[in-house]
């Protein structure tokens, strides 16, 4: 009896009779073991009987080699098709997600600046505010205590002048007594 070579991705290579492999081929093997014995006998009906067996058992053993074959290059091609999809479903995933991490960040950022543009001029305005009116108070009280010191120095001038002119009178009238 002759044997088939099958093999699977995850099985290995395992030897199987044509009987295993194909049922129908099985069923044509059995019938010419049984219709030998006749032809050699001499009987000529049963030799055609047998030809046509082996022709048609050799057709079906093709046939289920190439179906074999086919199913396995489809296999292989739906696997691959299905490895392709899988991955690009896993990168359109892990896209997805750095998208919306990448939205949140933009939307965080986003508040952050609006804040720091409505808390920032406000500050910096009343900050600005502040000191100037510190700078205008110091500015007035230094301008009020300089214009005290004015008078108080024009006050000193008239007195200095009234000082003078009474010393002059004095040395005046101590000239024409010593005289």
């Amino acid at each position: 009896m002759s044997s088939l070579l099958s093999q699977n991705k995850d099985e290995p290579f395992i030897r199987k009779s044509l009987s295993d492999s194909c049922p129908a081929s099985s069923a044509a093997n059995t019938r010419s073991l049984r219709h030998e014995r006749p032809s050699r006998l001499g009987s000529s009906d049963v030799s055609n009987d047998t030809s046509t067996n082996h022709a048609e058992s050799y057709f079906l053993q093709r046939e289920s080699r190439l179906s074999a074959k086919k199913k396995a290059e489809e296999e292989k091609m739906n696997s691959d098709y299905k490895k392709m999809y899988e991955k690009a479903l896993a990168t359109k995933q892990r896209l997805k997600s750095r998208l919306e991490t990448s939205k949140q960040d933009l939307a965080t950022v986003q508040n952050q600046l609006q804040t720091a543009q409505k808390g920032k001029p406000d500050d910096c305005t009343s900050k600005m505010l502040e000191a100037e009116k510190k700078e205008s108070w110091s500015l007035k009280k230094r301008i009020s205590d300089m214009e005290e010191q004015l008078k108080v120095k024009a006050e000193l001038k008239l007195e200095n002048q009234r000082l003078k002119d009474e010393n002059g009178a004095l040395i005046r009238v101590i000239t024409k007594l010593s005289k």
